[in-house]
Parts: structure tokens; C-alpha cells; sequence
């Protein structure tokens, strides 16, 4: 369990630090309203009334309506400024007969735990209650709301046990049970041998919730049918992942960042490369070409450029796009080489 408060009881000059904790939870099956026909999920937003635009929690206030018609709006400062004595105390007022507090007025039930160092005034408070047979009349606030309760004994545990204001507690006028009505001695003992034959020690164990489990029943045995389907996906959380309220599912979310990131980088990859074809680097394919067929123009080292060529082998892309520009460029080399060569020749003849 998890504390929801935690503050200290204070009777006399007795201080007991203690933490609060829920005592009751109602057991029930969470069903959700779904639309019959595409079993879409019904969900509820916050809408104003005048512009019909959703409202969001931080911009909702409190607002009382007058008997003529008038709106008192309060905020989150407004009800910070209420006094609450007992914010963080549980102060014991007096100690009452336990039969003494009708069962009507109590209400929510929480245990109190002590703190390490608080046991033993803990155990004197619980062994004083148990033993006097009352109980303790307290001032708690919880949940920024001063209430009643009592402190009583569960066990080995203190409860407390919030109790409604008397105005809470509503009168019950029947006019038909202002009718006199005479009862019969013998109706009387018949109805007294009657609760008799059903007498018994209380015990809740002994009693079930016949439709918790029948709907349990209910719910498995389709299950195991596998009379189930996909839980539909609310229009428009595919396109944006707003959904108009709906809640954001983080993996689709990534899934569909990681796509778009593919795809931008997909489209870098496809555009067009002229720009970086036209560079110097996009000459060299044409020199390295020219190098392999060096041995033809081997004899005047100064004639020799072309052989210079692998300095500029590393930057030569080796994108498909850079190779035809230096097909055409030894195309065209070659016929000059080979007139080059031939003039050659024939120099040495003549000489």
C-alpha cells in the first residue's frame, strides 16, 4: 500500500507520527463503454459551454452560482488562503462510548501507521481505546477538506474513520410511518422465533458476490471461445498522433520518425549530382586512364603531366554518374596521343 498522508496524532501531550493509508477498496470488473457497432472506445472531454472549445485541467477553476443567478469563480489561490488548522494533524477532541456514534454517519476508513520511533505511544493510545471501549473524536483535513472522525481499534491497528457533518445526514420523512399501527403479540413472536431460526455469528467471508463472478464466468468463457477482437484504432491517431485527445502511442510515433528519416535521407541520395560532378576532382578517372597507357608517352619526362595524376586518385568519387565524362575525355586523348607519337617517329627518320 502507499501512504496518502502522513502527519501525527495529538491527544494531551502525546505526540504519535503516523502515516494514513486507504483501508477499503471496492473489488470490481473495469469495463469501458465502447461504441456497439465498431467497438471504438467513448471517452469524455472537457468542453465549455459558451465556446465549445476543450478545456485543460490548468485552466479549469471552482465557481459557486448565487440564488440570484450570480457567479463567484474561485481559483487555486483563492482556496489556498482557507484556514486549515489541522492540515497535518490528527487532534484528538474527546473520547466517546463507541455505541454512542451512529452508524450512519461514518464514512471512508483508513489505517494509521506509526513511525519506527512512535511505537510505543502508538500501542498505548490503541491499548487505552481497547480497554475503555471508546473511541476518539478527531479534526483531520485530508484532500484539502476539514473533516470529523474517530480513531478506533481494528485488531492491532488504530483506524480512522471519517464521519459525515450532521447536516450531511439527511432526516427521513415518510408520512406512512406517522400511521399508528398495532402489532399483535403473537405477529410479534412469530417474527421473534423467526430471526431466531436465522441467528449466527457475523462472519463476510461466508458471503459472495454472485454477479462479480458470474460476469468473471461470462468474461472467460469468450476468451476461450476466442469471441475477442483487435482493439480498433481511433480515426486520425495514424495521421497526426493527436487523436483529438486520444492517447499517443510512443512506439508508432518513433516507428514513423525513424521513416521519415529514412526517407529524407532516401531523397538526398536520389537528387541530382551535376554540382558535384563538375569539379576538379571528376578529372581525375580521365588521368587515371591516361596513366595505364603511360608506356606510349614514356620518353620526354617533361611531356609527362598525366603521370602526375594519382595525387588527385583519392578525391575521385566513384559515384556511376562521374565515370561517362571521362570515357568521352579519353575518347577524345586519344587520337592527339597517337598523332603525337607519329610525329615522333617521324623526327627520329629524318634525323
Amino acid at each position: 500500500m502507499r501512504a496518502i498522508w502522513k502527519g501525527a496524532v495529538a491527544f494531551g501531550l502525546v505526540n504519535v507520527p503516523v502515516k494514513l493509508y486507504a483501508a477499503t477498496g471496492e473489488h470490481e470488473v473495469p469495463l469501458h463503454q465502447v461504441h456497439r457497432t465498431d467497438a471504438g472506445r467513448i471517452r469524455y472531454k472537457k468542453t465549455c459551454s459558451v465556446c465549445g472549445e476543450s478545456v485543460e485541467m490548468t485552466d479549469i477553476a471552482k465557481g459557486y452560482q448565487t440564488d440570484d443567478g450570480e457567479l463567484v469563480v474561485l481559483t487555486d489561490s483563492d482556496l489556498a488562503e482557507l484556514p486549515l488548522a489541522t492540515e497535518r494533524e490528527i487532534s484528538v477532541l474527546e473520547f466517546v462510548p463507541a455505541d454512542q456514534v451512529d452508524p450512519i454517519l461514518l464514512a471512508k476508513t483508513y489505517y494509521l501507521e506509526p513511525e519506527k520511533t512512535a511505537a510505543k505511544p502508538y500501542a498505548l493510545l490503541r491499548e487505552a481505546l481497547a480497554a475503555s471501549d471508546r473511541m476518539a473524536v478527531v479534526k483531520v483535513a485530508l484532500r484539502q477538506r476539514e473533516s470529523m472522525a474517530v480513531l478506533r481499534v481494528r485488531g492491532d491497528v488504530i483506524c480512522l474513520q471519517t464521519l459525515l457533518w450532521p447536516d450531511e445526514v439527511r432526516e427521513a420523512e415518510f408520512g406512512v410511518l406517522e400511521t399508528e399501527i398495532s402489532v399483535r403479540p403473537q405477529e410479534l413472536q412469530m417474527a421473534s422465533s423467526l430471526v431466531e431460526s436465522l441467528a449466527g455469528d457475523f462472519d463476510p467471508s461466508a458471503f459472495e458476490d454472485r454477479y462479480q463472478s458470474a460476469l468473471e464466468a461470462m468474461i472467460e468463457a469468450k476468451v476461450s471461445a476466442g469471441s475477442t477482437q483487435a482493439v480498433p484504432t481511433p480515426a486520425g491517431a495514424a495521421s497526426d498522433g493527436a487523436g483529438g485527445g486520444e492517447v499517443i502511442d510512443l512506439l508508432a510515433a518513433l516507428q514513423r520518425s525513424v521513416e521519415k528519416a529514412r526517407e529524407s535521407r532516401g531523397a538526398g541520395a536520389g537528387a541530382p549530382a551535376a554540382p558535384a560532378t563538375k569539379g576538379p576532382a571528376t578529372k581525375a578517372p580521365a588521368t587515371k586512364a591516361a596513366a595505364a597507357k603511360a608506356p606510349a608517352a614514356k620518353a620526354p619526362a617533361g611531356k609527362a603531366p598525366s603521370a602526375k595524376a594519382p595525387a588527385t586518385k583519392a578525391r575521385a568519387p566513384r559515384s556511376t554518374a562521374s565515370k561517362a565524362p571521362a570515357a568521352e575525355t579519353e575518347a577524345v586523348k586519344q587520337p592527339a596521343a597517337k598523332a603525337a607519337t607519329a610525329a615522333r617517329t617521324s623526327r627520329r627518320r629524318a634525323s
